[in-house]
């Protein structure tokens, strides 16, 4: 079967300075062989693209291609490129220009709404990574959103600010404070005074700690359920590949339960990629740390293993971007992932928590 995106690749734009090739062998191509559940993957030089600038965030995919277990899988070759947002990531999966993507389940969505169809096969980060949070000796100790009545409020552009705008208007208290746009220098803004709190990711609290902040934080994901860092491939890729896209999933959950086990090792890999992370490198170990203790594990990870969606969270967040008119067209949540391609036989997806002994 030929795949209805194949006609619609384009070359890749320049993101973050990294210039990101289309892949050959890829949806649609003449030479593709016909699917199994397993064996050897049907493409085995693959892209996958980051959604933003490698950090310790990725730690996974480089401890996966690094460790070899993306070679024992069957993969001749691997790149692991720099991306430039979520959004960016699952335009390119959609459009067919990369096998592989880091995105996001609110960008999922979007693009989706738009026309593509980037699909979820796994979700990495199984909690909501955003948060809003303020330094203690700026604002005091921030334990309710109630306390934010009256306060300058800021958060960067896109996503980040709509999940932030949903939590203050389902606690009532975004017509109260002055919600902001603080562009891409919140954190500093906020140790500067110029904000009383703000909205962001973990990873921003854990950079206003490392300079010297004492800050306390809000996790949205307990009022708005929705998925971070997410594989998403174009569906009709899945469809006509299915061994690669398990091949790569079970090497990617390996990976992840490695750098659980050895945060350590896993940042030295990740450094020795990077070089120039070795100038942040306990920044990057904190967020590393934080990501796999605190947002990768779920019930519906200890019950059926790595990478499985529900409905509940795509739902949530289908509901709060809807009801913020970001879609341009409907869009069903249903359709925008499936936990089909996960092997729920293999240790590493199974006995996930186990394996990654957290």
């Amino acid at each position: 079967m030929t795949s209805t995106h194949c006609t619609r690749r384009h070359v890749l734009a320049v993101a973050g300075g990294v210039a990101v090739a289309g892949c050959a062998g890829g949806p649609g191509e003449d030479e593709a062989v016909e699917q199994t559940a397993n064996g050897e993957p049907e493409v085995t030089d693959v892209t996958l693209l980051l959604n933003w600038r490698i950090s310790g965030l990725h730690a996974p995919y480089v401890a996966a291609r690094e460790n070899g277990f993306y070679d024992e899988e069957g993969f001749g070759n691997v790149e692991i490129e720099s991306g430039d947002g979520a959004d960016f990531a699952a335009n390119q999966a959609g459009l067919g220009n990369v096998e592989f993507a880091i995105s996001s389940a609110d960008q999922v969505l979007n693009v989706n709404s738009r026309g593509l169809s980037p699909l979820c096969v796994g979700v990495v980060m199984q909690r909501n990574p955003n948060v809003v949070f303020a330094a203690r000796d700026g604002f005091g100790e921030l334990t309710d959103p109630e306390q934010l009545e009256g306060a300058t409020v800021g958060s960067g552009p896109g996503m980040v600010r709509e999940m932030t705008q949903a939590y203050l208007d389902r606690h009532g208290v975004l017509e109260s404070v002055d919600y902001v746009d603080a562009g891409f220098d919140t954190v500093q803004q906020l140790l500067a005074g110029d904000l009383d709190a703000a909205g962001g990711v973990f990873g921003d609290v854990v950079d206003a700690e490392q300079q010297g902040a004492e800050a306390d934080v809000l996790s949205i994901d307990e009022t708005i359920r929705s998925y971070g860092h997410l594989v998403a491939v174009d569906e009709g890729f899945a469809a006509e590949n299915e061994t690669t896209v398990r091949s790569f999933l079970r090497a990617t959950a390996r990976g992840a339960a490695w750098a659980s086990e050895n945060p350590e090792e896993a940042i030295d890999a990740l450094v020795d990629v990077q070089p120039e992370l070795e100038e942040v490198r306990e920044n990057q170990l904190e967020k590393w740390e934080q990501m796999y203790a605190e947002y990768m594990l779920s019930d519906a990870i200890r019950e059926r293993g790595w990478g499985v969606s529900d409905t509940e969270p795509w739902g949530e967040t289908y509901e709060t971007l809807a009801s913020a008119d970001v879609f341009e067209d409907d869009v069903d949540p249903e359709t925008v992932w499936t936990n089909d391609y996960l092997d729920d036989e293999y240790e590493y997806i199974a006995d996930y928590d186990g394996q990654a002994g957290v």
